[in-house]
């Protein structure tokens, strides 16, 4: 016998797939984005699970823009920068 036997196996249980932090608004159209400089009484949200993302990471930069992010995981970094750039992070399940 060889190796440890798994009941089940899920090939890919535990992939979570990532966006890094300046990459997010290039989930958003470029229109969006100018309407919301002009107006900045309200805030964009970019909803991450929508465009296939589950996990925020924080590399790169933000630009100094308020925005709420939806998403499942955010690391430390990327919640730092967010709220820096005077953004909410909202957990969905």
């Amino acid at each position: 016998k060889v190796g440890m036997r798994n009941f089940h196996l899920i090939k890919h249980g535990k992939v979570i797939p990532a966006i890094n932090v300046d990459r997010l608004w290039s989930l958003v159209s470029e229109q969006t984005r100018q309407y919301y400089k002009e107006n900045t009484d309200k805030a964009p949200v970019i909803d991450v699970l929508k465009a296939g993302y589950m996990k925020v990471t924080g590399k790169g930069q933000l630009p100094e823009q308020p925005v709420i992010v939806k998403a499942r995981y955010f690391t430390k970094e990327a919640e730092v920068k967010i709220k820096e750039a005077g953004g909410v992070c909202v957990l969905c399940a």
